[in-house]
C-alpha cells in the first residue's frame, strides 16, 4: 500500500534529479501515478497536493531546497 511518505519520497527524487519541481505539473503526475487519495482541490478550485504528502515532503527537503512562491515550485537553495 502506498503512503504519503512514499509519494513525498518520489517527489524528492524528482527534485534531486533536476533541482526544480513545479507544483502545477507534479500534482497531475501524483494523481496519475498514485491516485486521487494524494491530491485534493484547493480553495481556488485547483488540483493541489494533499497536506499529508506536503508534510512528509518537507521532511525530505530540509535545508537543501526552498519553496519559490512566485513560481509555485521548489528549487535548490543556492549558497
Amino acid at each position: 500500500m502506498v503512503t504519503a511518505k512514499d509519494v513525498a519520497e518520489w517527489m524528492f527524487q524528482k527534485l534531486e534529479e533536476t533541482g526544480y519541481l513545479s507544483q502545477g505539473s507534479v500534482v497531475y503526475e501524483i494523481q496519475k501515478e498514485y491516485g486521487s487519495d494524494f491530491v485534493c482541490q484547493n480553495d481556488n478550485g485547483n488540483l493541489a497536493i494533499n497536506k499529508e504528502v506536503l508534510k512528509e515532503f518537507r521532511n525530505f527537503i530540509k535545508d537543501k531546497f526552498e519553496w519559490d512562491r512566485s513560481e509555485k515550485a521548489w528549487r535548490k537553495i543556492n549558497f
